[in-house]
């Protein structure tokens, strides 16, 4: 009885053997160094992979702000200009309040700032649609009234009801108008 118990044991050591063998794989010191330069390479790599990552999200973040701060302050220069202007409104009607000045100088004064609006607009790219005495175009006029008129070709403008308006030759505002029929 004695005999398979041995059996057994060596059978055990065996397995054990085999299980460490398959552990421990023996190379040749040039692969070994070979493989060790591989992984070496691989960290280095990865490290570099992950530094390349947080410096992509660090910029993603910074030009997010700065967008948002674009946007944000995008208008400042149209911004100050209509303050002069808001200024100068503010200057005549102080003025036509307190010293009852003629409605001529007033009107004068109205007109230079219209004046100055009109050339800080024009400065920005804004410029009106010519409307009246042209033939309907949809793309820049909203047609809201119609008019009997025999001396005008049919769908041409008789009247500009509201001022329409480009900005850099993109439609901002369509101008409202009173369109001739026959």
């Amino acid at each position: 009885m004695d005999e398979p118990k041995e059996n057994q044991e060596q059978k055990n050591n065996k397995k054990e053997a085999e299980a460490e063998e398959k552990k421990n794989v023996s190379l040749e010191e040039g692969e070994y160094l070979k493989l060790k330069g591989e992984a070496d390479k691989a960290k280095e790599y990865w490290d570099r992979l992950l530094r390349l990552q947080a410096d992509f999200d660090n910029t993603r973040k910074r030009l997010d702000k700065e967008k948002q701060d674009f946007i944000k302050f995008a208008n400042e220069g149209i911004i100050f200009e209509l303050l002069n202007i808001l200024d100068d409104l503010e200057r005549s009607v102080e003025l036509a309040e307190s010293k009852h000045q003629d409605l001529s100088s007033f009107l004068k004064g109205v007109e230079m700032i219209l004046a100055h609006l009109y050339e800080m607009l024009k400065e920005y790219g804004v410029k009106p649609i010519g409307a009246e005495g042209k033939l309907f175009d949809p793309n820049f006029h909203e047609a809201l009234m119609q008019e009997e008129n025999k001396d005008l070709p049919e769908h041409t403008i008789v009247e500009e009801l509201q001022k329409g308006y480009l900005l850099n030759d993109r439609v901002i505002r369509t101008s409202k108008v009173k369109v001739s029929k026959k």
